[in-house]
């Protein structure tokens, strides 16, 4: 049983046990082996991607006509398979028709039910996979989804399949629960479940805090995720989960049964995905972010032993070494603009608190974040320039929504970086100033950049920026206060 941290050993046969007869891997089973814990990576092969799914054709294009000028022909091959003339929009419409058929013709037969009773019997991961698999196929069709939600014992059963100790298995009852939850009809009744379910807390927090496979990893972040941003009474619930240990447990139980707490579980499954790819962070720094919206959640990071200085200092880690960096295109924001505010606004939110914190009165933090935060700010404004000669009128509509999508989101980010951006000012003393000054992060360029984005709402911190730099040196601040007026004045 070497597959398991040794501490976790007694926990996880209690937890089985206590998840009733269904799911599990017979002992010795070499499907014990799968979870891919820290001690025995295990990966799964990545599910293939459906961003090919597009506009349903009504039928397979004709081939392109002789005497087409090579651009076109070059167009015209980028929606064929291979070197034949059939289209992939075609065949995804084709394919996704079937999909559906298939789906409606499993619900006719009660084909729910019989997998509930493979899934209530079986002990054969693989066929506990393609079961639980199944379903979630079935489930992306909004009336099935009703219907197997609407399913009690059907629920029961599939909530039973997170106690398994097989990878596939529970990644297939992720994406399950995940397709479940974005279905507003019945995402209620399942958030609902797991609430009374207290031991899915537990289990989620083992993978979370156990295992190395990062696509079962990035699975439960969304559905952890998704469960936080439609009840906040639920994450309320989980983030004080462990917080303190009954005064009345055993002392023997509690070394057989970890107490686990929420932060430090998302900050080691972060960890493990940062190990494979960073770009998949996203999920994770979003839970982050939603736990810094509620007190108890900022007090769950920050007051933490050890967990709050690891979280700062691979947030800090991230926008200072890995994301949107100098040698990067500005374009590159567009593609980070989500995680850049979900890590910016945690990174807020705990030097925000930084009164009781050793780790953040260092003042060496302050320099790198204003050298990160100006960076990003100035790739904004290249990304909101306007393309002068735009000869793509025909797609006008389509791409006016899209630039309106990306301004909304950038508009967010703004907002984050500026907030976060004037409390550092705030904080910074003579000395810090000096030093950034000789350093450059504190250059006329950069300053300036500050303040376009700063004023005039955050006038005040800005003024009193000025007045330092004015100690520190009388030319910059003068050069500054020529090329924004209103300082002067106010000053």
């Amino acid at each position: 049983m070497g597959w398991v941290r040794s501490s976790h050993l007694g926990w996880l046969a209690k937890l089985r046990t206590a998840g009733g007869a269904v799911g599990g891997v017979p002992p010795g089973a070499p499907g014990a082996l799968a979870l891919g814990c820290r001690s025995s990576p295990l990966q799964l092969p990545a599910r293939p991607s459906s961003a090919g799914r597009g506009k349903v054709m009504d039928r397979n294009p004709s081939p392109p006509p002789p005497g087409r000028d090579q651009e076109e022909e070059e167009v015209a091959g980028g929606d064929c398979i291979g070197s034949t003339v059939y289209s992939k929009h075609w065949l995804f419409g084709v394919l996704s028709g079937l999909i559906q058929d298939v789906a409606l013709f499993l619900q006719e037969f009660n084909a729910p039910d019989i997998f509930m009773g493979v899934l209530a019997k079986s002990k054969c991961p693989r066929l506990r996979e393609i079961c639980v698999g199944i379903l979630g196929n079935m489930a992306c069709f909004q009336e099935i989804c009703v219907s197997i939600s609407s399913d009690k014992n059907l629920g029961q059963v599939l909530l039973h399949c997170l106690y398994d100790s097989d990878p596939p298995t529970l990644l297939e009852t992720s994406r399950l629960l995940l397709t479940c939850l974005s279905q507003a009809e019945v995402a209620s009744v399942w958030v609902e479940r797991i609430r009374e379910h207290s031991a899915i807390y537990d289990s989620i927090c083992f993978i979370m805090s156990s295992s190395t496979n990062v696509d079962l990893l990035v699975k439960v972040g969304e559905v952890v995720d998704k469960l936080f941003d439609l009840d906040e009474k639920l994450m309320l619930e989980w983030v004080r989960n462990g917080a303190t240990q009954p005064l009345d447990q055993p002392q023997e139980e509690s070394e057989e049964q970890p107490v686990f707490r929420l932060v430090p579980c998302i900050l080691e499954a972060a960890k493990q995905v940062r190990s494979e790819n960073p770009e998949w962070l996203d999920v994770y720094m979003h839970i982050l972010q939603l736990l810094t919206t509620v007190d108890d959640g900022i007090q769950a990071i920050v007051h933490c032993p050890d967990t709050g200085k690891d979280i700062w200092n691979l947030l800090f880690d991230l926008v200072c070494h890995e994301f949107c960096q100098s040698d990067d295109p500005p374009i590159i924001l567009q593609e980070q603009k989500t995680v850049l505010a979900s890590v910016f606004s945690v990174l807020s939110a705990i030097y925000a608190s930084q009164t009781e914190q050793e780790y953040l009165k260092i003042e060496k933090v302050d320099l790198p974040l204003i050298d990160s935060l100006i960076r990003v700010l100035q790739n904004m404004e290249q990304c909101q320039k306007k393309p002068e000669n735009s000869t793509e009128s025909n797609t006008g509509e389509t791409k006016k929504t899209d630039l309106t999508q990306d301004d909304f989101h950038l508009k967010i980010l703004k907002d984050i970086l500026c907030e976060f951006l004037s409390n550092i000012f705030q904080a910074l003393t003579k000395e810090t100033v000096a030093q950034g000054v000789k350093e450059g992060q504190l250059s006329k360029q950069k300053c300036s950049s500050a303040f376009q984005n700063l004023l005039p709402f955050y006038s005040p911190v800005v003024e009193d920026f000025i007045k330092i730099l004015h100690e520190v040196d009388k030319a910059l601040a003068d050069d500054l206060e020529k090329s924004f007026p209103s300082l002067k004045v106010q000053t």
